[in-house]
């Protein structure tokens, strides 16, 4: 776990990463789904320099229920020209178009 992250923020990781293991999720996996959950709630308490996120999002959730932001990364993973100038509609369609050419 990060120096930064608060005493209340490690045991906020281990509980989330408790609840996914004993959702059957692989150990990798709920580690990454709990630091996700720890540094979102740390941005959006503005207590980190990062104000947007750097990941792609839950890929379990769909593509209207993530930000722009995550969009944007998915897009860039997937090398989507033009997409600095997408709003979100334009990025689903293009990460949409993408992922069903693969």
């Amino acid at each position: 776990m990060p120096q930064a992250w608060s005493d209340k923020d490690e045991r906020q990781y281990e509980h989330v990463k408790q609840s996914e293991l004993d959702r059957g999720r692989s150990a990798d996996e709920a580690k990454s789904i709990a630091a996700r959950t720890v540094n979102s709630q740390r941005r959006e308490e503005n207590r980190t320099p990062n104000k947007n996120t750097q990941g792609t999002g839950n890929p379990n959730t769909s593509l209207e229920s993530r930000s722009v932001d995550e969009l944007s990364n998915r897009a860039a993973e997937l090398n989507i020209e033009g997409r600095s100038q997408m709003n979100k509609d334009e990025l689903i369609k293009a990460i949409r178009s993408r992922q069903s050419n693969q």
